[in-house]
């Protein structure tokens, strides 16, 4: 009973709250959507795109992922030494951007994106809000203050559409969008910072004593699986997943990865909105019967079971309509990107099943396992991308890529389900004991 109060009662209050926020902001972003894409060429959304997968892998860097473990100790004055950790590591990370500036035009030519190098100013300055977000988002979770979470979120949301738009109407194209998703996530960090030190006495509210320089060096190596593992874990996601933006620009072109990227934006988008929110609740609502030492396994059945039974006929339904569907909301030349999500459904529903829970190898410490199925995940979606380029065909490509990553994904995604219930079983021979 008490299991099935705790996931009716503050479980779904905080995972409406959270949903809420995120469909709110995703709505706000896609609905301007139309509006852009008659205002910028798919070569800048190529741009754009290209910055944010540079920017996305450096933020993964940024904290050595020590903001995954903010969650895990009993006590807060343990949490707060892992987010000094984290903090530290953040700012050094930064400085060292900042010195890569100064290379702009050569890692420009590299990535053979000219037009990279008059934005990449502004890298140091997005990697550490990125970095600085997540630090600050995971205390919230820990803290359960999902309205701050939702605050953030819609902020920027606003922000980054209205600048967006703004700037292109202005006649800022190629850099419009750029601006913006750098601006905005920083006017709503800092808003968010300032409604935290609102609070008198923040710190001395959550902890029992000072944190000294012993004690944020001490969280640092007990919890170092998570720089020695999830680091490299969440690079060779990130760096696989940015794969197609990256490696199929040189060889298809910034027009067509546009469109690309468009498709995951409007495929991933939604789905990316509802397993943010359902993550960071269920990571709280496990955390909490981990330390009660509970059993976990009623959570995981209904959320697989309520999930699929919903997710499965809409993306049938959805496969029917998309092209047309695109074609129609933002221009016939956006044709391809409602078929690019077709072949992508396969590989958003099975991400949604197994990202939303994925939190269990920190919460059980299998960090080298999730570190093992990266590994495989990326060679599976760089497989189906070689593919592509030898064909020399972009839809092919992309289609391998996701069939791959739906292969990876349900492997994984099936071990963790194992996982939770040998630690059910555990709990049942220490109660027959």
């Amino acid at each position: 009973m008490d299991i099935r109060n705790l996931i009716q009662s503050s479980g779904v209050r905080n995972f409406t709250k959270l949903l809420s926020a995120n469909v709110v902001a995703q709505v706000i972003g896609l609905l301007v959507y139309p509006i852009l894409t008659r205002i910028y060429a798919p070569e800048d959304f190529g741009l754009l795109n290209l910055f944010l997968s540079i920017g996305g892998v450096l933020t993964i860097l940024s904290t050595a992922e020590y903001y995954y473990a903010i969650v895990l100790p009993k006590n807060n004055k343990d949490a707060i030494s892992v987010l000094y950790v984290g903090l530290g590591c953040l700012l050094f990370v930064s400085l060292l951007i900042g010195v890569s500036v100064l290379f702009a035009d050569p890692i420009s030519k590299l990535l053979k994106s000219p037009l990279l190098a008059s934005y990449y100013w502004m890298m140091p300055i997005y990697v550490f809000i990125m970095g600085a977000w997540n630090l600050l988002n995971y205390w919230y979770i820990r803290s359960t203050e999902y309205g701050r979470i939702s605050g953030y979120q819609i902020s920027q949301s606003v922000l980054s559409a209205s600048g967006k738009i703004g700037l292109g109407y202005a006649g800022v194209l190629q850099g419009g969008m750029i601006y913006s998703v750098v601006f905005a996530p920083l006017v709503s960090l800092f808003l968010s910072v300032c409604r935290l030190r609102g609070k008198a006495n923040v710190w001395q509210q959550t902890v029992d004593g000072s944190v000294s320089w012993q004690d944020v060096c001490a969280k640092a190596k007990e919890y170092k699986n998570f720089p020695v593992f999830v680091l490299p874990r969440s690079f060779v996601n990130m760096l696989a997943g940015q794969m197609p933006i990256l490696l199929l620009t040189p060889f298809f072109g910034a027009k067509l990865v546009g469109l690309y990227s468009l498709a995951l934006l409007l495929g991933y988008t939604p789905v990316g909105t509802i397993t943010r929110a359902v993550y960071q609740v269920l990571y709280q609502q496990t955390m909490t019967l981990v330390h009660q030492s509970k059993p976990i396994g009623i959570i995981f059945k209904r959320f697989l079971l309520g999930s699929s039974c919903v997710i499965i006929p809409l993306f049938i339904g959805l496969s029917f309509i998309l092209p047309e569907l695109t074609s129609w909301l933002f221009g016939a030349e956006w044709y391809m990107s409602g078929r690019l999500i077709c072949w992508m459904l396969p590989w958003l529903y099975v991400s949604f099943l197994s990202c939303s829970i994925n939190y269990l190898f920190d919460v059980f410490m299998k960090q080298k396992w999730g570190l093992c199925f990266e590994i495989l995940l990326a060679i599976c979606r760089v497989l189906g991308l070689v593919v592509g380029v030898i064909a020399d065909d972009f839809v092919l490509a992309i289609a391998a890529y996701s069939i791959g990553t739906t292969i990876a994904l349900v492997i994984q995604l099936v071990w963790m389900l194992l996982l939770v219930k040998r630690y059910d079983l555990s709990l049942n021979r220490e109660i027959e004991c």
